[in-house]
């Protein structure tokens, strides 16, 4: 052997075996920034189609997580691709960077704004916490292989976004959409801020749950609309509740207008009761010797006045389509002031809107018996109170679903003060946004039904905070009227001005009279900020529509499954308001990162895992592949042993990668092509599958099925390359003559091959696919991002698919069946033994087209074919194929070259040790041989 060693065409490639990610990837970052590969880039297609994707915002606060590298892997992929199909597309990443998350922190080092600190100079702090932060989480992205233009990313912080932001609300006010009102919303006790819809979690949480006595005024206003023979007792409408603390604000009690209502004999008193709950309430309350006198409709009972239950006032019942049939009692505790449903009947009866608790979560001082108490610490004393006024009925504790705030996770109280609204039904938003729902591409489908019920539902926005840190709601409202100043949207035009040189903090220092002059003394000046989701939710408009690299609207929104109610809800409320449309044509949807199990990842919980480690000890395109591997539709698992799997697998793209390199290692492309026509069958045969997969492979980036592209091309890797097509050719590859047609033949086939798969890597594996393009042999742009698909493909016309889908079946069986005779001692490895198949007709007529070529395909040292009639019994027959396999173990002696078995070894007398075919081919008599 070691004689003949020189003459073998052993590859050598710069191209490693292994990665070392880790190492190796921060060089290819330098590589990039040094190169300005995003510039040149962006460069080379202008002028294309744009195509925009615009970035949700994060949070500036913290590391990064494994769901930011989902969510932002993602959209670097549709990114890459759509650049790779030829599009302008510009990635401009964005922050958001006002709001309680940032304040909490800046609080934590520096105390409260107008504490220990002035607002001034705590929102300075906030402004470079911000900052800081930013400058983390840049660098963690640019870590991941994210593309995009990191110099010149938005930040809602920005003076001339915090600007637009204003300009935004103006915009909304002229289209009538903005409202001030006196009514209940989510406030938060720790923030001490109304809270969104969006900012609120819910949590489980023990309660009290009680039943409450109401007694009737006037019992025989009552027991007559029943049954006028009734005797004389007290009547009690029963109500039930687990908020004891909002007792204090009860106004009245509402009943279902049209439903049954019963009064009910309990002995000493009467209870009216919902006629479907009362064996279920009369169980609760002990009383099993009841009768049930008569019933009418809870509208029969309207404006009957009630006692309350510890305040000397009356309280009338009222009618009300909210009340529900599955709990209580059908008698519904109704308090203005402390929820919305209660503040829609209440405003529809008018009811007094009266609020007994104070912003900081206590009641005023003038409330009887509660007076300076937290709501949160009073249940305990108004259940007392309740019991020495006998009017409690129930008392027990529940675990139930409960209203926290979503960054303090404490819980949440509603209460009517001052805010500002973006009305939903005012000026027809509702229906507005509906229409528009219906004109975007929901990814998943259910995304639609589940925006859409969140519209339908949703009370008025509540667009106000009582903040430090956030953008001002610069308006000036009248002290007698409440009504906006008339000239309200130039008054913003100039704040925004100024705002765009000075920053938010131009407003807060205001004096009114610079603005208003001699108006200013009937003016009140509105030290309010606007909700964070405000903020984000008009990026359409502060990015989109003012970054001259973008367009409106945007072609695709991506962020996880939460956004339906946060991101998406107000990106699409605050277009329409300002527009009339929405502000992207397709909305596609990610799932939650969770452990192996599905459940959250929680550091508490032991799964929790760090992202900087994975990188550190994978890289980063371990993490690019398996959120690629990924169907990100549902929720997304991680663990250890998954990011293992997609290490295996990355291996397995790699290796073929790197053989194909190595067997290119001596092609020249501008002087080995082989021409078409002349090309092996089985390289037309590779070619041609791989022009097939592409179009499959382009469709699924069309379509944003990159788990279906990471299977495509892993099968292809581990299937048509390592288990066929590679496997077949290594022998060509290494015994004949370097410059033979045959061994140019499968080069040329590689050479192809490798572009494309490249390509189809590039935006998933962006590290790899870039090392892996600098090794390609020939004349290449400086980087893979710069190329499009591969289109540089032979025109291949007659190559029979099927034929050869039909040959890989048959190799799989005859390794099947080589692997028994090698499990039984017959044999060692496949080029130790011969076959011997037995084809049906039209099988044996493609098999025989073969020749002696066979015998490679199938990598045995002999290969005889027979016609399926002659087959021996004691061979088995695979129907599905038509084919019998025999195997024997060859009786020839070894060529020391390429391990073939064959009966002419040692008949060239100059090369002992050799087969006919080596000597032929290290002589160059065979150099031409190559399959038909």
């Amino acid at each position: 052997m070691a004689e003949y060693k020189d003459t073998l065409n052993l590859p050598e490639t710069s191209f490693p075996m292994k990665a070392n990610l880790s190492q190796r990837e921060p060089e290819r970052l330098s590589s990039w920034q040094s190169l300005h590969l995003y510039e040149k880039i962006r460069a080379s297609r202008a002028g294309h189609k744009r195509f925009i994707l615009h970035d949700g915002p994060p949070y500036a606060n913290g590391h990064l997580h494994c769901g930011h590298a989902l969510n932002k892997i993602l959209k670097d992929i549709i990114i890459k691709s759509k650049t790779l199909s030829g599009f302008d597309a510009p990635f401009i990443p964005g922050w958001d960077c006002h709001g309680l998350p940032i304040e909490l922190n800046v609080e934590k080092k520096v105390g409260k704004a107008g504490m220990k600190i002035s607002p001034e100079a705590f929102r300075t702090k906030c402004r470079e916490y911000a900052a800081s932060q930013i400058d983390i989480q840049r660098e963690e992205f640019k870590r991941l292989g994210v593309f995009g233009d990191w110099e010149h990313p938005y930040a809602t912080f920005d003076f001339n976004y915090e600007a637009n932001i204003i300009r935004a609300l103006g915009k909304i006010i002229e289209n009538g959409h903005l409202q001030q009102g006196f009514k209940p919303v989510h406030w938060c006790i720790e923030c001490g801020s109304a809270l969104a819809e969006a900012e609120v979690d819910y949590e489980d949480k023990l309660s009290p749950s009680i039943d409450v006595a109401f007694y009737a005024l006037n019992p025989t206003q009552f027991t007559q609309l029943i049954l006028k023979s009734l005797a004389e007792k007290p009547v009690i409408v029963p109500i039930w509740t687990t908020t004891p603390w909002s007792l204090p604000g009860n106004e009245a009690v509402s009943l279902h207008p049209a439903l049954e209502y019963e009064l009910v004999d309990a002995g000493e008193n009467y209870f009216l009761i919902l006629s479907v709950l009362v064996e279920q309430v009369m169980t609760r309350y002990n009383l099993p010797d009841y009768q049930r006198c008569g019933h009418a409709v809870g509208a029969a009972f309207v404006e009957l006045l009630l006692k309350h239950p510890f305040d000397e006032r009356q309280v009338p019942v009222i009618l009300s389509e909210h009340v529900t049939t599955d709990s209580g009692t059908g008698c519904v505790h109704t308090a203005p002031a402390h929820g919305p449903e209660d503040y829609q009947v209440g405003k529809a009866y008018g009811l007094p809107l009266i609020n007994p608790v104070m912003p900081n979560g206590c009641y005023a001082p003038d409330v009887p018996y509660v007076g300076n108490l937290s709501v949160l610490r009073v249940n305990d004393t108004i259940i007392e109170l309740l019991k020495e006024r006998q009017v409690l009925l129930h008392n027990e504790q529940i675990t139930h679903s409960y209203p926290h705030c979503w960054r303090h996770k404490t819980p949440m109280i509603y209460l009517a003060t001052p805010q500002w609204f973006i009305s939903m039904d005012q000026n027809g938003l509702r229906g507005s946004i509906l229409e528009a729902i219906d004109q975007v591409n929901w990814v998943p489908e259910w995304g639609r039904a589940r925006i859409r019920d969140m519209v339908e539902n949703r009370p008025d926005w509540c667009v106000s905070r009582q903040r430090a840190w956030g953008t001002p709601m610069p308006l000036f409202v009248h002290k007698a009227t409440r009504e906006l100043h008339p000239d309200t949207l130039n008054l913003i035009e100039e704040v925004a001005s100024r705002v765009e040189k000075e920053g938010i903090d131009v407003w807060f220092k205001l004096d009114k009279r610079e603005l208003l002059g001699a108006e200013a003394q009937d003016y009140e000046k509105i030290n309010d900020t606007l909700d964070v989701w405000f903020d984000s939710g008009v990026s359409h408009y502060c990015v989109l529509m003012q970054n001259k690299a973008l367009s409106f609207p945007a072609d695709v929104y991506f962020e996880g499954s939460d956004q339906h109610r946060g991101w998406f809800n107000s990106s699409l409320t605050t277009a329409v308001a300002m527009y009339g449309h929405a502000p992207y044509r397709t909305v596609l949807t990610h799932g939650y990162t969770v452990d192996a199990d599905g459940r959250k990842l929680s550091k508490s919980k032991g799964n929790y895992i760090a992202l900087d480690k994975l990188i550190s000890q994978h890289g980063a395109d371990i993490l690019r592949l398996w959120v690629s591997s990924t169907d990100y539709r549902n929720e997304v698992s991680i663990s250890e042993e998954i990011i293992k799997r997609n290490a295996d697998a990355y291996r397995r793209i790699r290796n073929t990668a790197r053989f194909l390199l190595a067997n290119l290692v001596d092609f020249d492309p501008n002087q080995h092509v082989v021409e078409t026509h002349q090309l092996v069958g089985l390289d037309s045969w590779a070619i041609k599958r791989s022009q097939q997969l592409q179009e499959d492979i382009l469709l699924a980036y069309e379509n944003y099925n990159f788990h279906i592209i990471y299977q495509k091309i892993h099968n292809f890797c581990a299937v048509d390359m390592g288990s066929f097509y590679l496997d077949v050719i290594k022998d060509r590859q290494y015994t004949t003559a370097k410059h033979s047609l045959a061994r140019r033949s499968c080069q040329t086939a590689m050479y192809h091959i490798i572009q494309a798969v490249t390509c189809w890597l590039a935006p998933i594996l962006s590290f790899t696919a870039e090392e892996i393009w600098q090794a390609i042999p020939g004349q290449r742009s400086e980087s893979i991002f710069m190329e499009t698909w591969y289109e540089a493909w032979p025109v291949i016309d007659q190559v029979d698919m099927a034929f050869w889908e039909t040959l890989q079946l048959v190799r799989n069986e005859v390794n099947k069946a080589l692997e028994a005779e090698r499990q039984q001692g017959v044999i060692g490895s496949a080029l130790a033994a011969e076959v011997t198949l037995y084809a049906k007709s039209q099988l044996y007529t493609d098999l025989l087209s073969l020749n002696n070529e066979l015998r490679f395909l199938l990598i045995t040292s002999g290969a005889v074919l027979k016609p399926l009639s002659e087959i021996p019994s004691h061979v088995t027959i695979n129907d599905e194929l038509g084919v019998g396999i025999e195997v024997k173990a060859s009786t020839f002696e070894k060529c020391v070259r390429c391990w073939h078995r064959c009966e002419d070894v040692g008949v060239e007398p100059q090369y002992p040790d050799l087969c006919g075919r080596c000597a032929g081919n290290l002589s160059g008599r065979y150099e031409l041989r190559y399959f038909a």
